[in-house]
């Protein structure tokens, strides 16, 4: 940074991480006293599978202006409600983690509660959780509608993420950094120059012999960490004794049928399979610890389970679950798989990056890099990858099954303490308590905690002070309302085309798109 104030980014590695990265600053650093430059080798390859998301992804769209049906076909996008948990429980149990809500809070009291006292009540004639989302109605329907304008009306209840093509939303997002004065520099780096002084990155070596310096650095080189770990030596905090899983074989394959709205997870013997619906074809792969399961068993167990015919062999990707003690150090700030891994589960690593941005906006280091914010970056980034840790973590240890090695271990293991004490919360009257900004919300916790059979002792008492016969009508009355409204919902397919998001079809203007 010189003494004018003028700062020059260096983004090492391109990828999903690297060109979200450069479309981000770019978009605010077009003043011409800041510069961003992309280094990526065609060589390199990229990891390229992360292609289910959450929510908050929306709101990174439309912070660089992105048209949503633009990106969904330029992208062979689809809509994602939810994901579907087949076998986690119990073999054979199936249940949904909607995004959204559950039903309307009554008088404060959280629906969830008002749902488990009715449960306790009338048994199984009260349903499953699911039966009160907007989300779970729309994708059981195999439909979809972006929300309505009305605020009480069950199809404003609706919220969506996206399933996409990892590589195509990279080259998406390049064409948007180069048009917004991102520079691209082809090459691969040799040598990585220190200060003597400090021992921040001075400078980057090209095989071509040229040298790219900048006053921060942004490493998304992946799990290779070129400049996070290889260089600075920030560190890494191993979790694979809670999450073991360590292997995935992605594979794609033709569609087959109607384009489901969500993400499906099959658990296996020693792992668990994904299935991610595309416009162009289904995503799959097959996660596993191969502690308990050999990579020829994970494979033939994936092309036995996949629906349609395989486009491409298995991909093998490794793995450690886990994260630098510093995502932030020097003059360096890892995003994306350099700073850490969590297995992608609730596919949380593309929002991982997209907070690992953000949170770099709001600590952007003017003419020196205050240790100050450099630590509150740190600070933050640590408590998002705990937080996904422990939820994913919830996913293995809320489970009846023993029918395998792998299952018993997760099972009865040791799990951090700040899940072991939401977990005791929940157990006694179905409480959830978030803390600052985490990224699930109480519906999500609800939703995997009865998914997979964990009920409580009994729900909260303050559930009792109202009315059982007005609460036992209000439920029926939103039930019946989530049914009707997605039973009147175009398939997802159909809204795609309508909406001019299907990939080669003609953009049409409709009223509200």
């Amino acid at each position: 940074m010189d003494d004018n104030g003028n700062t020059s980014v260096v983004i090492v590695g391109g990828g999903t991480a690297g060109w979200m990265a450069a479309a981000a600053l770019s978009r605010y650093f077009g003043d011409g006293r800041r510069t961003v430059t992309v280094v990526e080798s065609d060589a390199i390859g990229t990891i390229g599978v992360g292609e289910a998301t959450i929510p908050p992804i929306r709101s990174f769209n439309a912070l660089l202006d992105i048209n949503e049906n633009e990106f969904l076909r330029e992208t062979q996008g689809t809509f994602k409600l939810g994901i579907e948990f087949v076998n986690w429980g119990r073999p054979g149990d199936r249940y949904l983690h909607p995004f959204g809500m559950y039903g309307q809070d009554l008088h404060g009291i959280p629906f969830h509660q008002l749902f488990l006292r009715e449960r306790s009540r009338s048994g199984a004639a009260v349903g499953a959780i699911q039966d009160y989302s907007m989300c779970a109605a729309a994708a059981a329907a195999g439909a979809f509608a972006r929300p309505g304008a009305q605020a009480n009306a069950p199809l404003s209840e609706i919220a969506y993420a996206f399933h996409f093509d990892a590589g195509l939303y990279a080259a998406y997002l390049r064409r948007i950094a180069e048009r917004q004065g991102v520079h691209r520099r082809e090459g691969r780096i040799v040598q990585v120059e220190r200060d003597g002084e400090s021992g921040d990155v001075a400078a980057l070596v090209l095989e071509d012999g040229s040298r790219l310096s900048g006053d921060l650095y942004v490493d998304c080189s992946g799990f290779r960490a070129l400049l996070i770990e290889e260089t600075l030596g920030a560190g890494f905090e191993d979790w694979s004794h809670w999450l073991p899983m360590d292997r995935a074989l992605a594979m794609p394959t033709r569609n087959t049928g109607p384009l489901d709205p969500y993400t499906r997870a099959t658990a296996h013997g020693a792992g668990w399979q994904w299935r991610i619906p595309l416009q162009h074809r289904t995503g799959n792969g097959h996660v596993f610890a191969s502690g308990f399961m050999g990579r020829d068993e994970a494979e033939q167990i994936l092309r036995a389970n996949v629906e349609g015919e395989p486009t491409a062999e298995p991909r093998e990707l490794r793995f450690i679950t886990g994260m630098r003690r510093d995502a932030w150090v020097g003059n360096v700030v890892a995003i994306g798989l350099s700073a850490g891994f969590i297995e992608p589960l609730e596919s949380t690593a593309i929002h991982l990056v997209q907070n690992g941005i953000q949170r770099l906006f709001a600590l952007f280091p003017e003419k020196r890099i205050d240790p100050l914010e450099r630590d509150e970056y740190n600070r933050g980034m640590r408590a998002i990858y705990e937080d996904v840790r422990d939820f994913v973590i919830l996913h293995y240890k809320a489970t009846q099954r023993d029918d395998t090695p792998f299952w018993r271990h997760v099972r009865d293991m040791a799990v951090p303490e700040s899940l072991v004490r939401r977990m005791e919360l929940w157990r006694l009257h179905g409480r959830v308590f978030r803390e600052n900004a985490e990224l699930f919300t109480l519906p999500s916790w609800v939703a995997v905690m009865l998914g997979q059979n964990l009920w409580p002792e009994r729900h909260d008492p303050i559930a009792d002070t109202l009315d059982p016969g007005k609460v036992a009508a209000a439920m029926a009355q939103m039930r019946e309302s989530y049914r009707a409204v997605a039973a009147r919902l175009p398939a997802q397919e159909a809204f795609l085309r309508q909406a001019g998001a299907w990939q080669g079809a003609p953009p049409l203007q409709l009223a509200g798109s």
